[in-house]
């Protein structure tokens, strides 16, 4: 059964405040799904899937243990849905 609500959301970033390590190869803990949630502007998900560029209305859903990074494709606001499960997007 899909996850409801996230356990945890991060703050909106921009562009500017976008926490470096957003920025470079990281992933999430077993267990753990991740939804980033672009609110406007675009921003870019590299992954082991490949590049999605994602969107308002396009969010990207990062698996368990998942290796990523985003980037900005100017100005940006986003922010990181956290899940213990597969969330229904």
């Amino acid at each position: 059964m899909a996850a409801e609500q996230p356990y945890r959301i991060t703050p909106v970033f921009d562009e500017r405040s976008l926490p470096a390590g957003l920025r470079r190869d990281h992933s999430t803990k077993a267990g753990v799904w991740g939804v980033i949630r672009v609110l406007e502007g675009r921003l870019r998900l590299f992954s082991e899937e490949g590049e999605r560029d994602l969107a308002p209305g396009r969010p990207g859903l990062v698996h368990p243990e998942q290796k990523h990074r985003v980037e900005p494709l100017g100005p940006v606001r986003m922010q990181v849905e956290f899940y213990a499960a597969a969330p229904a997007l």
